[in-house]
């Protein structure tokens, strides 16, 4: 009997990153083709737009770099295909092509690339978006007729309207950005991600459950809490990214946690609307301290 000696990890999952990468991209398809029924044309241009703009970028910086030009790997996919999803489904290509660069040149590239940058790069990207343009970020339309509308967030929190019913809010007939108000197809994608072992369940779990009981005690609807807005993709496809989130169980837990918390308070004390996207980009620079503690103890360590 032979023996292989070498140093930890000893037991690997049969995905490798870049295999990953293509297995987030496949679960993204099924809110992004959502996008599309609802928003129509525009939509699909947006995302192919997008997600080609990310992928050309992170090329063009590494080949400046005089690196290895990685763009099969599938990441500036991901970060192209998410960004899109998150914002407005008739935002102004241009704009959107600045978001990609930012996302994947100063976000991304400029913090060493992937598995170095400290915030989600779709989620600063769209941050920095909505502060250069506010107006844009935040023009909303209806499924099948483009006719300006409100979010249900904005209806209920801010003009104290009534809100779409839970059917429509769970299939995504409303108003929103392209990919995120769908709870359905977001699930079907999470249901992915689940099945193939890519995420699991703390974060989500926390995210999604610490919303819905904060926004109960507030004597808020929290079913209308978790399937308005960008709750159900943030849960499932920004707070379990692998380079911006703990890397222990608990430390998930506690994030997740953490980004709920924060959600619940800009929603019904902050002056927007909605708040997953600060909460995650908060939560990411606590992320190397909620590492620090949450760390199991090492046996016969202190």
């Amino acid at each position: 009997m032979s023996f292989n000696i070498s140093v930890s990890p000893h037991i690997r999952l049969p995905f490798d990153a870049k295999s990953i990468m293509w297995v987030v991209v496949l679960a993204l398809l099924f809110p992004a083709a959502a996008g599309v029924y609802f928003f129509g044309l525009p939509a699909l241009v947006l995302i192919v737009f997008t997600t080609l703009v990310a992928v050309i970028t992170e090329a063009v910086c590494q080949w400046l770099a005089k690196r290895p030009i990685t763009a099969a790997d599938g990441s500036a996919v991901v970060t192209g295909l998410l960004l899109a999803l998150i914002l407005p489904p008739t935002f102004p290509l241009w704009m959107a092509a600045i978001g990609a660069v930012f996302a994947i040149g100063i976000v991304k590239v400029l913090f060493g690339g992937l598995g170095f940058n400290i915030f989600n790069p779709a989620l600063a990207a769209r941050a920095f978006l909505l502060a250069s343009w506010p107006v844009a970020m935040t023009t909303w339309i209806r499924p099948f007729d483009a006719v300006t509308t409100a979010t249900p967030l904005f209806l209920v929190n801010k003009m104290h309207q009534a809100a779409p019913g839970y059917w429509d809010l769970f299939i995504g007939n409303r108003a929103g950005s392209l990919g995120e108000t769908s709870v359905l197809a977001i699930l079907i994608g999470a249901l992915v991600l689940l099945l193939t072992r890519v995420i699991d369940w703390p974060a989500p779990a926390a995210f999604i459950g610490s919303v819905a009981l904060f926004s109960w005690l507030l004597g808020h609807d929290p079913w209308f809490a978790i399937m308005s807005g960008g709750l159900m993709i943030g849960a499932f496809f920004m707070a379990t990214d692998y380079v911006t989130a703990p890397v222990t169980t608990k430390g998930r837990f506690i994030f997740g946690l953490g980004c709920g918390i924060m959600t619940v308070l800009i929603r019904y004390f902050g002056g927007f609307p909605e708040g997953v996207n600060y909460s995650i980009l908060f939560m990411n620079i606590l992320t190397p301290l909620i590492d620090r503690y949450a760390r199991p103890k090492l046996f016969g360590g202190r």
